[in-house]
């Protein structure tokens, strides 16, 4: 009866994983990199639905969006990498440590601040100057412009990203530092099975490409952790 029930909404997520990643990217001439928000359907997922429906729609909905935007090379790998991302992570918050409200407080300012430096750094170094953007599906209504990043452009995403984290834990949720935590470390996965397919087998210079995948884990952390505190009323399946 749980897997009948399981089958439409794991379909919905790997629909929201796939259109997600492609509706919006940022081509950065410098590196030949793209930034895509596919992430943050993908904690989404795994945050609201568990470490299965995080595993299949993370793994599947971003395979899917690598054929469609022709990364057919890519697509085997997301299937695997992408997967294990969103497993971890729903299995992580299934099971948060016993800490005291105080504890927990301290955890999530303490990951805001994390976030804000990280954002920040990240930003000015690797995605300041002109980028290309796109926005809207590749066969239908896409918008392309170039927009110039700057450094204080960062430091004002820095400050919203850990505002967003600080009042979700302060106003609802105080263990959203622990889930700020569990993404890191599910996307420290991406980041490094990223990084070891296209260096071994692929023969990419991929240590370019790191900056790109660890700006995408934190804009999944940015979306999604404040939506989990917003949408956590909707009851997830038990593992």
């Amino acid at each position: 009866m749980r897997l009948v029930r399981d089958i439409p909404v794991t379909a919905f997520y790997t629909a929201l994983v796939s259109v997600s990643t492609v509706a919006f990217t940022i081509y950065v001439p410098a590196t030949r990199g793209y930034f895509n928000i596919g992430e943050a359907a993908v904690y989404t997922a795994a945050l609201l639905g568990g470490a299965r429906i995080g595993a299949f729609a993370g793994g599947v909905g971003s395979m899917l969006a690598d054929l469609i935007l022709g990364y057919y090379l890519f697509a085997p790998a997301t299937l695997v990498i992408k997967g294990m991302e969103g497993g971890i992570l729903g299995l992580l918050s299934s099971r948060p440590p016993a800490l005291s409200h105080k504890a927990w407080r301290a955890i999530s300012l303490a990951a805001s601040l994390g976030v804000f430096l990280m954002v920040t750094t990240i930003g000015a170094v690797f995605y300041s100057g002109f980028s290309e953007v796109s926005v809207g599906l590749p066969w239908f209504m896409s918008l392309n412009f170039t927009a110039e990043l700057s450094f204080f452009f960062w430091v004002l995403i820095g400050g919203v990203a850990s505002s967003f984290v600080a009042c979700t834990s302060l106003l609802s949720k105080p263990e959203s530092g622990y889930l700020v935590l569990s993404s890191l470390l599910a996307g420290s996965v991406m980041v490094a099975g990223y990084f070891l397919y296209e260096q071994l087998l692929l023969g990419y210079v991929a240590i370019a490409e790191i900056p790109f995948n660890i700006g995408q884990v934190i804009i999944g952390i940015i979306i999604a952790v404040p939506a989990y505190a917003s949408l956590k009323a909707i009851k997830r399946p038990k593992m």
